[in-house]
């Protein structure tokens, strides 16, 4: 047995790749995916008629639907509503959306990486609260000794891609040493629009790093693209990078 999820990132409802999105829907219905994994960025600028767009958009699937907060997700114009409930918008949207999934080959373990402003301009790369690590990690805490993969799913990668380069996330460092302590196997994001597959350690603890392209028009010199991931308890995980490029 395997689970097959179909995962893309950041479709920017409002400057969607209309293309793309169809290309992704039709191949998840025709490879009957057991998950359709969204890590976050699902609007442009948080907008009622960009959430209904997604609402639309993720209800035509059959399979379970995931979804995590980006930080295009939070109010944009209205600043009140942005400081006093920044996810009011996405909750009202995600009612319908199952929170969480596991079978017999993985468990998905969200952890947030938006908030509504940090001490630092602009407000769009990661930061990672001590609370939301705390959850995350006694989420993984409570999976210990569970054989299937522990998945962590966020918006922001913890890590850069390249060795040596300043981490963006603000407390992705301490993130990633404490769900590699914790026995996450995989974390799965999105944010930077460009799909990578990498892997580091901390303490001596490998962890998989793995980072879908995006399906919207804000392209940053790749083309639109999704992840196939086949994750098996015994295997680990396959990864498969589907490009969809219409010229």
């Amino acid at each position: 047995m395997t689970t097959t999820i179909f995962h893309m990132s950041d479709p920017h409802f409002g400057t969607e790749n209309r293309d793309a999105l169809e290309a992704f829907a039709a191949e998840a219905k025709d490879a009957q995916a057991d998950l359709i994994l969204c890590t976050g960025d699902l609007t442009q600028r948080a907008t009622h008629a960009q959430y209904d767009a997604a609402a639309a958009y993720f209800d035509q699937f059959d399979a379970p639907v995931v979804l995590c907060p980006g930080n295009h997700d939070m109010a944009y114009y209205n600043l009140w509503e942005r400081f006093t409930d920044p996810y009011r918008r996405f909750r009202k949207f995600y009612e319908g959306i199952d929170s969480d999934f596991e079978s017999e080959d993985c468990v998905l373990v969200p952890l947030k990486t938006t908030v509504r402003a940090q001490p630092r301009f602009p407000w769009s790369d990661g930061y990672v609260r001590e609370e939301a690590l705390e959850k995350t990690r006694q989420h993984l805490h409570r999976l210990a000794g569970d054989t299937r993969l522990k998945l962590v799913t966020c918006h922001h990668p913890l890590q850069p891609a390249r060795e040596g380069e300043t981490n963006p996330t603000i407390g992705g460092d301490e993130a990633f040493a404490a769900i590699a302590a914790g026995g996450a196997d995989a974390v799965i994001s999105g944010h930077v629009h460009i799909p990578f597959d990498i892997e580091r350690a901390s303490a001596g603890t490998k962890v998989r790093m793995i980072g879908s392209g995006t399906l919207s028009t804000r392209l940053r010199g790749e083309p639109a693209s999704y992840s196939i991931l086949t994750c098996s308890r015994v295997d680990g995980i396959a990864l498969e990078r589907r490009v969809v490029d219409f010229g």
